[in-house]
């Protein structure tokens, strides 16, 4: 009997180690949209990088740590620059290399995200 409470113990232990794990989270449309959010008029018009826009960029870039995350963020302004009016597609695509931030992908609505790694 004594072994059966011990058995209930390990897994009731286990169980709560399991519950306290960090539960990965995939990173938003919504994260990226903020983060990004400084930089519309820049992809417009041109000019001069907002500080914030880069800040936004390099946010970003820090937060995609594994190909899933890049794969979001890739479809996630994908989606944002295909709803931006009046943008520049060569500006866009040269935003991160402005920033000083290396991407594995072209910001550009006809990039396929499912090829990012």
């Amino acid at each position: 009997m004594a072994s059966s409470n011990a058995m209930k113990l390990t897994l009731v232990a286990l169980l709560c180690v399991v519950v306290a794990l960090p539960i990965a989270q995939a990173i938003t449309c919504g994260q990226v949209a903020s983060n990004a959010a400084s930089c519309t008029t820049y992809v417009k018009s041109g000019g001069v990088v907002p500080a914030a826009c880069c800040n936004g960029i390099r946010n970003l870039n820090a937060m995609a740590k594994t190909t899933a995350d890049r794969q979001a963020v890739c479809n996630c302004l994908k989606q944002i620059a295909g709803g931006i009016k009046g943008l520049n597609p060569n500006l866009a695509a040269g935003l991160p290399g402005k920033c000083g931030v290396s991407v594995p992908f072209k910001i550009s609505t006809s990039t396929n995200c499912a090829t990012v790694k």
